[in-house]
């Protein structure tokens, strides 16, 4: 079964997902965050965001965990305040 990263972030301004979809988009994820989706939501209004990053496998999300874990404050797109893990139940494109 797959997994979801969900993480909120506080204090997120557009030109912070401006660049942060700079650099993601094109690029593969690293090797440590072994990601096979990610989804970036942005309320610019609120300055908050949600990151969904998808996983294969349990070892796939707790190799990313660490690693996202690890990463400075200032490489995130703002503030983070949860991380939470999910099995992904449903997942459906149109």
């Amino acid at each position: 079964m797959p997994f979801a990263r969900v993480v909120s972030f506080d204090d997120v301004s557009a030109d912070r997902v401006a660049r942060l979809r700079e650099d993601i988009e094109g690029d593969r994820p690293p090797d440590d965050v072994p990601a096979t989706e990610v989804i970036v939501l942005h309320d610019p209004e609120g300055r908050r965001a949600l990151v969904v990053l998808f996983f294969e496998t349990e070892e796939d999300y707790a190799r990313a965990d660490r690693a996202l874990d690890a990463m400075p404050a200032g490489e995130t797109p703002g503030r983070r305040t949860s991380v939470t893990r999910y099995e992904v139940a449903l997942r459906r494109s149109a």
